[in-house]
Parts: C-alpha cells; structure tokens; sequence
C-alpha cells in the first residue's frame, strides 16, 4: 500500500502523522509518552476511530494497525504501550478467529490491557471476552469520551464491562433460587426479548428503537439466535421459535 503523507493540521489541534502499510498514527501536536493501539483489520474504521480518540485525548500517541505484526515492525518508533484496542465490530468473541487473538494478545502482553471494543453488549459475549484475558469490554453505544475514560480505566489496573452486564448478573442469581424456565440456557436475557419481537414480525430498525440497542447489535442478536435454532432465514427463524416454545412451554405460547 501505498504511503499518505497528511500534511494540515485538524481544527482540533490534532495532527495526522502519517498513514500508510495500512497503519494511522495521531496525537495531540504536544509529545505523548504512551502510545495505544487500535487493531482492526477494516482500514477505514480503523482511521475514523484513530481521528476520534485523538480528538479526545493528550496521554496517548493513537496508533492503528491491521494486525499487532504491522505494529511490531514499527514499535521501536513509537512510545511504549500502555493498551490494545480490539475492535472485533459486528464479530462474536466466541468465534475461533476472534477467540484465538484475544487469548493470543492477552498471553504476549501479559502487563499490557487488552481491551475489546464490540456492537455487541450481549452478556455471554463479555463474560468470555474476560475469560479469555481482556481487562475491559467496551460496547460501541457508548461515546467516543466514555470511550476514553474506561480505556484509561484500563491502563491504571481497573477492569471495565458494560452496566447491561452486571444487570444480568443480577437478574441470573435472583433466578437461581426460583423456578427454571423451560427454556433457559438457550438464550440470553437480551436475546429472549429480540426472539420476542421477532415473534411478533417486528423489523430490527423497530426492534432496536424499542430495546434501546444499536440496529447492527440487533443484527448481531438475529444471528446469534438463528444459529441456536439452526435457521438459515428470518422467515425459518420465526416457524422454528414458534415451534421451540410450544414444544417447551406448558400449553405453548401465542404471539400476541
């Protein structure tokens, strides 16, 4: 690929330094002395987010790479690192992919936070990202400044996970005492409320206005649900959860 040189500054006082072998570099035009990279193999959103966090912060050089084998080739360039940001987008931390990074980064840089940045607030999803070594779980609903302070949450030793997260914590052991539902274990508290909208033929545009979530987390959400159920469309999706619960359910369950 080849090199940008971006010579103007930023209305923001931020400076892009260079941009090029599909890295971004950004930082206040003061010198940092920590440096935080952004993994992400999509270019474009990796350089948007790059631009934001330089807008918000003077602790850290921004940095973002396709892979921590492009930073590596250059580390002795930049200030020492203080955290890696995981952008894993739409992707699910259980998939082998995303799994193996995670364990990957959280085993080298034993001393340096590993911090997932994700559409997804699902809580199976956060409780296997800090399984597998992350320090923090950022979702992408919040701002680009709440973004900031838990990532500095991160580097000072603290361990960050969504609110949405300790709910359902909550709610899973005031369930423990009670009686189990016929179908527990199969699907999240979040996801039950996407399977009942979904029962009810709601669009995700809908279902994410009502459930206060980001459209592709809904989407997120689908895709998880038609993989428990073994659907291959939205039409299959719905026969087949109609059919779950009146299989499960004491005289089955009508969508209202």
């Amino acid at each position: 690929m080849d090199t940008i040189n971006i010579n103007h500054r930023q209305e923001n006082g931020s400076l892009p330094l260079e941009t090029g072998n599909g890295s971004t570099s950004l930082a206040r035009p003061s010198s940092s002395k920590h440096t935080l990279v952004i993994l992400d193999k999509r270019e474009l959103d990796r350089h948007c987010l790059a631009q934001c966090m330089a807008a918000h912060t003077a602790d850290f050089l921004i940095l973002a790479f396709g892979s921590i084998e492009e930073w590596k080739q250059k580390r002795e360039e930049y200030p020492p690192l203080s955290a890696i940001v995981l952008n894993v987008g739409g992707k699910l931390v259980d998939e082998p992919a995303v799994s193996e990074l995670i364990k990957s980064l959280s085993s080298e840089f034993v001393s340096t936070p590993v911090i997932i940045l994700s559409d997804s607030d699902d809580f199976a999803q956060i409780v296997r990202a800090i399984d597998y070594g992350a320090k923090g779980y950022i979702p992408a609903s919040v701002s680009i400044s709440v973004c900031m302070e838990l990532i500095a949450l991160s580097v000072a030793g603290g361990l960050f996970v969504p609110a949405s997260a300790l709910f359902a914590m909550r709610h899973l052991l005031q369930s423990s005492n009670s009686t189990t539902h016929p179908l527990a274990g199969i699907f999240t508290d979040r996801q039950a409320e996407v399977v009942a909208a979904l029962r009810r033929g709601k669009a995700n545009k809908i279902i994410a206005y009502e459930l206060n979530l980001r459209e592709s987390t809904v989407k997120v959400h689908v895709r998880n649900i038609m993989k428990k159920v073994k659907a291959t469309n939205r039409t299959e999706v719905v026969f087949k959860l109609n059919d779950l619960f009146q299989n499960n359910l004491p005289g089955g369950l009508v969508a209202n």
